[in-house]
């Protein structure tokens, strides 16, 4: 089945206190984004990359590509314009693929380049056999949840908690469904979109490394993950 990966980022880099968007700093001395693209294409050399960026990022991006030939070199994708919200960068991702046979499509937060080859690699296996597949890991921390009623912080059941993660897979045809749907404040990820529809969702063994860069410590996080590679 034909394999897609829609990488989406838009960050700005308030969080990473940057004027640098955090999708375009520099990990091991490459843009983040280059090893979230690269992780992919190591996992299937036959993959179709789209990169949903804002437009007003297309220019920084072209530049980042010819001071680091080998993004194109070894990531060659498709660049598309993002939408106001996760949801319409999904969606203008979706709406780029003009694909008529079955084909698995996968939706990864730009800012996650650490997510592992096998991950991504047993996810979509999965999702070829269920029909959607999201990476999710259980929780180290022990967790609270506010009872308004009760005014106190409650315990929950670690053990019954998932954090989820992307990359999240789906057959394109339920995705295109999916995304047809008016957006919803209770979209909080691709996931949740579909399973507007009725449709199960799919949890399938994450790795921890996964981690979303946001904040500076997270960068610092990424660098010793890496080199320690």
């Amino acid at each position: 089945m034909k394999k897609y990966a829609i990488i989406v980022a838009g960050g700005t880099g308030q969080r990473m206190k940057s004027a640098v968007p955090k999708q375009f700093l520099l990990l091991q001395g490459k843009p983040i984004l280059f090893h979230t693209l690269l992780q992919f294409k190591k996992a299937f050399a036959d993959i179709e990359l789209i990169l949903v960026l804002p437009q007003n990022q297309f220019s920084t991006w072209h530049l980042l590509c010819q001071e680091h030939p080998e993004i194109l070199q070894q990531c060659p994708h498709h660049l598309v314009e993002g939408g106001a919200t996760r949801f319409h960068s999904s969606q203008q991702g979706i709406q780029a693929i003009q694909e008529n046979q079955q084909a698995l499509v996968a939706i990864h937060d730009g800012v996650r380049p650490l997510v592992s080859i096998t991950c991504i690699q047993q996810a979509y296996q999965h999702a070829e056999e269920h029909g959607n597949a999201v990476l999710a890991v259980s929780s180290k921390d022990s967790i609270r949840q506010w009872d308004n009623n009760e005014n106190v912080y409650l315990p929950l059941d670690r053990t019954q908690i998932k954090l989820i993660q992307t990359p999240q897979i789906f057959e394109f045809s339920l995705l295109k469904r999916a995304f047809q749907q008016e957006y919803q404040d209770s979209f909080t990820d691709d996931a949740s979109v579909v399973e507007l529809l009725g449709i199960d969702i799919h949890l399938v063994e994450g790795n921890y490394s996964n981690i979303k860069i946001t904040t500076p410590e997270d960068l610092l996080i990424a660098e010793a993950l890496t080199q320690k590679v």
